[in-house]
């Protein structure tokens, strides 16, 4: 029986199987940022530990980063430290790193991929969920916890658990103004957050084939908000083409035999997954979510679910989230007024988003009572920009493009939405809080976002297509 993908990956990093216990498993990569690598590099000063593969490892603040005023002191006192901790500790044990205001600086899950440090086959980690957003390579991606920082930084191994496999597989073609993340929002609505639970996911089907690599980042980088361990996708041509001269990619001899070895990275035609999900690209239109976790979606010409439609164990918490959203049983979300719009976040702060945005903003005006952050996952995503005149878009329809960083996905900086008010965010999560103390999330799309962003309200974009 031939193997799933995942298997072959996997089994290629095992160093050993501990009996009755968890694998001794090869990193290939490790991110690290500012928030979960202080205690781990600590952690390697109080056992007079080096670090074992250092030219594996890149270190860069995202986090704490404000997106404005880059070439300043940070103002906050806990994020400078972070930031200020991260650089130090990247020098004393001699590990690349890309600070603010450097070239390669931005979200971490953003510069892995561009710069070609993301590849096929590889295992990668990093103190953060969104590192299964690195599965759109073709690697088995995924987050850890700062005690397994430090077990990278010390061994390039990690002790894990192996995961379960699933494969969801969505055919036919999607829609009009339909996009990657509209995808991954319906699968987690259909799924719950909890149903992938225990899985590594492979995506595949036709619709995933025809996604570009910026819509497969997007849909891997959500996959952990189903539960899942990690999500990722078989690198096809689609992955050659992108990867192709990328600063950190191989090169000439060694990039033919690269590639040559990635085109086995493929599960046979016979291979068992623990878990079979399919979809109907017919069935997904734009989407928005109406509650306080990211698998309260729904299409966007739809109503919230009624509360005897919720089984009775949730419908205590159910209406608790819309509660707190501000929202009613039965209600439509088109037309509810935006206080705030926000596009960039590991999920969504590629070019292709910008480009989304820009084509619906192009010829209109930002609603007056809209405050709106458009924020670049990166310097080169922010150089890509303006080489192809999308500021000029912007800043023509009244929006004003901030430097790179996390941003407004979590409240770790500046920008933070003050408590109350309702935001579009084309970010990953809509937890109470998640965007600042009191704040209300809806997720969506780029496409949808630039629509609230010019309407002021909650709007199908395909009406401004």
């Amino acid at each position: 029986m031939a193997n799933t993908l995942f298997d072959k990956i996997w089994d290629k990093h095992v160093v050993q199987n501990v009996p009755d216990g968890p694998t001794q498993l090869y990193i290939d990569r490790l991110y690290c940022h500012e928030v979960t690598s202080p205690q781990a590099f600590a952690g390697l000063r109080a056992r007079g530990l080096k670090c074992f593969r250092p030219d594996h490892i890149y270190c860069m603040p995202d986090h704490n980063t404000p997106t404005h005023d880059q070439d300043k002191p940070i103002e906050d006192p806990v994020s400078r430290t972070q930031v200020d901790t991260l650089a130090k500790n990247a020098a004393d044990f001699g590990l690349a790193h890309f600070g603010m205001m450097n070239p390669k600086n931005g979200i971490i899950h953003v510069v892995g991929p561009e710069r070609g440090l993301s590849l096929p086959g590889m295992t990668i980690v990093c103190g953060d969920s969104h590192t299964s957003t690195h599965g759109a390579m073709g690697a088995v991606a995924f987050g850890i916890g700062t005690s397994e920082v430090e077990m990278v930084l010390a061994s390039q191994c990690i002790l894990q658990q192996k995961p379960k496999s699933m494969r969801i597989t969505v055919n036919g073609k999607l829609g009009k103004g339909v996009t990657a993340k509209d995808v991954a929002l319906y699968i987690m609505s259909k799924m719950t957050t909890s149903g992938a639970t225990g899985y590594f996911v492979e995506y595949a089907g036709e619709v995933v084939r025809n996604l570009t690599m910026e819509g497969r980042l997007t849909l891997c980088n959500l996959s952990i908000e189903m539960g899942a361990r990690g999500g990722f996708i078989a690198p096809d041509e689609v992955t050659f083409a992108y990867l192709k001269d990328r600063e950190y990619a191989p090169k000439g001899e060694d990039w033919d035999k690269a590639v040559a070895y990635w085109k086995t990275l493929k599960s046979g035609d016979d291979a068992v997954f623990d878990r079979e999900v399919k979809y109907d690209a017919a069935d997904i239109e734009p989407m928005v979510t109406y509650g306080t976790n990211p698998g309260m979606g729904m299409g966007i010409t739809q109503h919230i679910p009624t509360l005897d439609s919720v089984p009775e164990a949730g419908q205590v918490s159910y209406k608790k989230s819309l509660d707190y959203m501000g929202f009613a049983p039965g209600e439509s979300m088109i037309g509810k007024k935006v206080d705030y719009v926000f596009c960039g976040s590991c999920t969504n702060g590629r070019i292709e988003d910008f480009r989304a945005f820009a084509s619906i903003v192009k010829g209109r005006r930002k609603a007056e009572h809209v405050t709106c952050w458009l924020v670049p996952g990166s310097w080169l995503v922010a150089e890509e920009i303006k080489a192809e005149g999308l500021d000029k878009i912007f800043e023509e329809a009244g929006f004003e493009l901030r430097q790179p960083g996390c941003s407004a996905c979590l409240a770790m900086n500046d920008d933070k939405i003050p408590a109350g008010k309702l935001s579009v965010s084309t970010s990953n999560r809509n937890f109470e809080g998640r965007q600042g103390p009191g704040a209300r999330t809806v997720l969506a799309s780029p496409l949808v976002a630039a629509a609230a962003a010019v309407t002021g309200v909650i709007t199908d974009p395909r009406t401004l297509m």
